[in-house]
């Protein structure tokens, strides 16, 4: 059995997570890139608990210049198990009202600029992703939610745009007749890159505005947003902490095979898979291409 190492992604705040012990930020360096900030490595519940700050601490990097690469190998690299994404949305749906936390289980990638796999030339691998989140994490990121009172819905679709600019009314308004149900800017690749390091991935998705489709909005606006996520960010540290505290010792296998997804996704043979690659493939990897146990 492998011990559970519990990864978070979010932003600031969640850092002083209730029970968090013997916390120190600690480099982790990944051939991937520069990760957006160093790990804070502490202890919750007799787990370790993994958390980057995905803009940086202090909000320093824009969406779409954020190595998510380099963050998942430097996750992987600091050997977490389960990773949880907190991020902030915007909702296309009225009974989704600012303040909501909506457990995703679907997502839409409407990014154009970012790097979205570890594989290509030279090792070509192609993993599953008809169902990208846990249910086994998403179950216990409900009853956590349950247990702390916080207002969720199970379920949703997560559309992501590249961003940094909001969505324009067109765009919002077709968003919302796809069905979507809320909009961020940064689940996208890195839910992807999750699946290819075989670490389960779940999210729970903050809701801050109505977007611009809503006859009371027409705009986002910023200084709003911020108001509802200092507002969150109280019950967002409970959830956190509540999942982490209730999390088995002994990481659980993902029911989908989360943590597995590499087992049969390697295309390229052996003899032509090139050396450079598979270097930096190490840890994401290794278990398959046999770079380290």
């Amino acid at each position: 059995m492998t011990a559970s190492v519990i990864g978070v992604i979010g932003g600031s705040g969640l850092y002083d997570l209730p029970g968090l012990t013997n916390a120190e930020w600690m480099t982790v360096s990944s051939p991937w890139g520069t990760p957006s900030d160093d790990l804070l490595i502490g202890e919750i519940g007799g787990k370790t608990l993994v958390f980057l700050p995905r803009h940086g601490r202090g909000h320093r990097i824009p969406p779409s210049e954020i190595d998510y690469r380099a963050n998942i190998d430097a996750m992987k690299r600091a050997g977490v198990t389960d990773i949880v994404s907190v991020s902030a949305v915007g909702s296309y749906r009225e009974d989704l009202p600012p303040g909501t936390f909506v457990l995703i289980d679907q997502f839409v990638d409407r990014t154009v600029k970012r790097e979205s796999s570890f594989f290509g030339a030279g090792c070509v691998a192609h993993v599953g992703f008809g169902h990208p989140v846990s249910p086994g994490l998403m179950d216990r990121l409900e009853a956590a939610a349950t247990a702390e009172a916080i207002p969720h819905r199970r379920g949703g679709t997560y559309v992501c745009m590249e961003g940094p600019q909001f969505s324009t009314l067109a765009e919002s308004l077709w968003y919302k007749s796809a069905g979507f149900d809320v909009i961020g800017m940064t689940n996208m690749p890195e839910a992807k890159l999750a699946r290819e390091a075989e670490i389960p991935y779940a999210t729970v998705a903050m809701v801050t505005d109505f977007d611009c489709w809503h006859q009371d909005h027409d705009h986002v606006d910023v200084a709003a947003v911020i108001k509802v996520v200092h507002d969150n960010a109280d019950k967002a540290r409970r959830l956190v902490a509540r999942f982490a505290q209730d999390f088995p010792v002994e990481h659980p296998a993902c029911p989908i095979g989360s943590d597995h997804a590499l087992d049969h996704a390697i295309m390229t043979a052996r003899d032509a898979r090139d050396p450079l690659l598979l270097a930096k493939l190490d840890a994401v990897a290794g278990r398959v291409l046999g770079a380290r146990p």
